[in-house]
C-alpha cells in the first residue's frame, strides 16, 4: 500500500499536539504546518474540510540519506497529514518504502522501512 493511514477519537487540536510529542521522542521536528482549509478560503474557494499537512524532519537521518543519495531530497521533508473525513479525524502519511521504490536504489531500502516504522510508530502513540 502507498499510505499508512488511521483514526482517532481525539480532535484535531489534539491529535496534532499528541502527533508532534511522539515525533520529539524520535527527534523528529514540525518544520511547517500547512492548513490547506485555510488557504483555499483565503483564495475564494469553497472547502470545509479542516485538513493539514505537517511537514517533518530528523536532520541527522535526512543528512545521512542525501549522502547516499540526493535524488532522495525529492521525497522530503517526510509528510504526515491530519485530517477530518465524514466526521473521524484520520492521520496518515505516504510510506517511505512506496516512495523509495521511485528511486530503484537497493542501498536506500532498509532505510526507508526505518524511517517509515519509526513514523508509524509515532502515529499510533498520538492515537
Amino acid at each position: 500500500m502507498f499510505d499508512y493511514t488511521v483514526e482517532t477519537n481525539k480532535a484535531m487540536e489534539e491529535a496534532v499536539q499528541s502527533l508532534e510529542e511522539s515525533l520529539k521522542q524520535e527527534q523528529f521536528g514540525i518544520l511547517w504546518q500547512f492548513d490547506i482549509k485555510s488557504k483555499l478560503q483565503e483564495k475564494g474557494l469553497d472547502f470545509n474540510q479542516p485538513y493539514l499537512v505537517l511537514e517533518v524532519c530528523n536532520p541527522k537521518e535526512a543528512q545521512r540519506v542525501l549522502t547516499q543519495n540526493q535524488m532522495v531530497g525529492y521525497f522530503l521533508p517526510c509528510k504526515i497529514v491530519v485530517y477530518e473525513d465524514g466526521g473521524k479525524v484520520k492521520i496518515g502519511l505516504p510510506r517511505p518504502t512506496a516512495l523509495i521504490e521511485m528511486v530503484n536504489d537497493e542501498t536506500i531500502k532498509e532505510f526507508a522501512a526505518d524511517i517509515e516504522n519509526r513514523l508509524i510508530a509515532c502515529i499510533d502513540q498520538s492515537i
